[in-house]
């Protein structure tokens, strides 16, 4: 039987450069970073004190006080992501089957600062001084079961996490459960939330965030020679996949196709990459594969592109490794250098911008790249974006833990070809 065809109807999120689709493709695509000193805690002491956190968000008046302190900060992201992409899609669940409607939100760490404030709690008060909310805030998979809750999506559902490739693993997972007809409409994303104290000296004692303090615009600096590190960032972003046949006879707007997924996992080292990214070369073959195009037909390479001295150059040298010398000709960006690194939330964010250039014929910049690394010698599209031929676009994720998850998108075209 041949697989259904899935495409995108709908998408939303909230994120360091924007709290709805409009507001942050457009500053994506003009190359507006949102990296800024760090404002929801005292960073005094901290070695680093920038982050991409969101801005202008009051759960409270989002959801009230009693369901606000029902949920942590990544459930309160994950909803109002969901929100914005089930009315972009119009789906209507009085005319849906909930049992063929699911729900796959992701995380890295889930609800993070709940569980240290209840430690904490705990430590200072004992057993009694414990929330009885502390489990359901804190789980990785109460994003996707309140979303699911909110819109009554009854079908598969479950919280994916595979550290800064969860939201890749999400959408692509989720695609091959509409492929195998177990769900007509899965609403896919993923969320993170964990910009918080303990999580910033973490992540700075292991060496892996930018401490450029004075310049936080410019901190993340994918690709680019005197990179020292990703910015952390937070967020969620959420799309709305669909069964073709299932799309058309509602009448919805598709945006794109989702043609390609492929995953692997290093099985090299519990943070850094493989050097020549042997086990991101795969998933990219085979997503390109499960796309059934060429390599060389690729328009468009949304990189992870961290801004970490490791990442990059191995991004590159996988690239190079699938593409050979139709590596040089593609355009390739890292939105990260406006975002900041959204962790378990990137993937799903990048794929948002992946399909808003096929819908905007649009490459969005690498901000930040005004000395490029002599390793890294691709087309990263600096500073500036540019109008730009789109059919194919080919998003990376890879995470802590050798994760690697690679979408391929493609303009939507009734006969599916190009």
């Amino acid at each position: 039987m041949d697989k259904r065809r899935v495409v995108v109807t709908g998408m939303g999120i909230i994120s360091p450069v924007g709290n709805n689709l409009e507001e942050a493709w457009a500053n994506v695509a003009a190359g507006r970073g949102g990296i800024g000193p760090i404002e929801r805690f005292d960073t005094s002491g901290c070695e680093v004190r920038i982050a991409g956190e969101v801005k202008g968000f009051d759960a409270l008046a989002v959801f009230g006080h009693r369901e606000a302190r029902r949920m942590d900060r990544v459930t309160h992201f994950a909803m109002v992501a969901a929100a914005e992409a089930v009315r972009h899609s119009g789906l209507n669940m009085d005319n849906e089957d909930p049992y063929r409607v699911g729900c796959i939100i992701g995380s890295g760490v889930g609800g993070i600062e709940t569980l240290v404030e209840q430690i904490k709690s705990y430590m200072e008060k004992g057993p009694k001084g414990v929330s009885p909310l502390f489990i359901p805030r804190m789980l990785t998979d109460s994003p996707t079961g309140r979303v699911a809750i909110e819109y009554n999506f009854r079908g598969p559902n479950m919280a994916i996490a595979t550290a800064c490739a969860t939201g890749n693993n999400t959408i692509g997972e989720s695609m091959e459960m509409i492929r195998r007809n177990v769900a007509d409409v899965i609403v896919a994303g993923s969320t993170e939330a964990g910009i918080i104290p303990v999580s910033l000296a973490g992540f700075n004692n292991m060496g892996a965030l930018s401490r450029r303090n004075d310049d936080p615009v410019s901190a993340s600096r994918p690709f680019d020679k005197n990179r020292d590190g990703f910015v952390m960032a937070e967020g969620a972003a959420v799309v709305v996949l669909e069964a073709l046949d299932h799309a058309l006879a509602r009448g919805a707007t598709i945006y794109a196709e989702v043609l390609g997924y492929g995953t692997t996992d290093d099985a090299f080292h519990v943070t850094a990459p493989h050097e020549n990214g042997e086990a991101a070369q795969e998933a990219m073959r085979l997503a390109i594969q499960d796309a059934q195009i060429a390599p060389s037909a690729l328009n468009y390479i949304n990189a992870h592109g961290t801004s970490t001295p490791l990442n990059d150059v191995a991004e590159t040298r996988a690239i190079k490794g699938v593409l050979g010398e139709a590596a040089y000709d593609v355009k390739i960006s890292s939105t990260k250098g406006a975002t900041g690194h959204m962790l378990g939330a990137a993937g799903s964010a990048e794929a948002i911008f992946s399909i808003m250039s096929i819908v905007n014929q649009f490459v969005p910049p690498t901000i930040n790249l005004s000395e490029p690394d002599p390793e890294c010698d691709l087309d990263y599209t600096p500073n500036q974006g540019v109008p730009h031929s789109i059919n194919y676009v080919m998003s990376n994720s890879f995470g802590f833990g050798g994760h690697n998850a690679v979408l391929v998108f493609g303009k939507y075209h009734s006969n599916g070809k190009s």
